[in-house]
């Protein structure tokens, strides 16, 4: 399948650590550069925020997707102006099956619990066979080493099974990440001879 479109999943909040915001912007600037559209939760602040000024400054597209209830929690509506593609949805569903439906594949930076929870559910829905797209978890860090432990401790103790349909990569080097995707798509989705695959789920 061919990427048009990368659905980033990411902190509302900027995070402690600088680094956070920094490759939030540079994916952004990456996806711009590779002639891709950001899909992303339509958030202007904190890590959200940064993903979608580094394309917008690129001169890339964005798609906006968010909630009524959260347009003055997550963003401002000046900056939710100079997005190209706006949708504000009813609720959490919908704007999740929207950015599922728009995106080609997903990238997680570092976030909360609404984060981990977009995640998770994507991997869930590859793991029941409802889709084939490429999931890259941005390690900036080893932010999520403590998660990707607790997915090998549910593996040891019996509970993923159909392996072979989760296999998300993890890099650590933002600048990596949207060549990768289009690698895995080249490949025909398969990221082929990478070390860094959570292969043994």
């Amino acid at each position: 399948m061919p990427i048009q479109s990368i659905c980033v999943y990411c902190g509302s909040q900027p995070g402690r650590d600088p680094a956070y915001v920094a490759a939030g912007r540079a994916l952004g600037k990456s996806i711009a550069a590779h002639g891709l559209r950001l899909v992303y939760g339509g958030g202007t602040k904190g890590i959200m925020g940064a993903v979608a000024a580094g394309v917008l400054s690129s001169g890339g597209q964005v798609t906006g997707i968010i909630p009524g209830f959260l347009v003055d929690m997550e963003a401002t509506r000046h900056s939710l102006g100079q997005l190209d593609d706006l949708i504000i949805t009813r609720d959490m569903h919908e704007r999740k099956h929207k950015m599922f439906e728009r995106a080609d594949a997903f990238v997680t930076l570092p976030g909360g619990i609404g984060t981990l929870e977009e995640i998770v559910e994507i991997m869930t829905w590859a793991q029941l066979g409802r889709h084939e797209k490429p999931m890259v978890f941005a390690d900036i860090g080893g932010f999520w080493k403590p998660m990707l432990d607790l997915v090998g401790h549910m593996r040891d103790q019996g509970f993923i099974h159909r392996a072979h349909l989760v296999q998300p990569l993890v890099l650590s080097d933002v600048e990596q990440i949207v060549p990768a995707i289009l690698a895995h798509a080249a490949d025909g989705g398969v990221f082929a001879g990478r070390e860094d695959v959570i292969s043994r789920l």
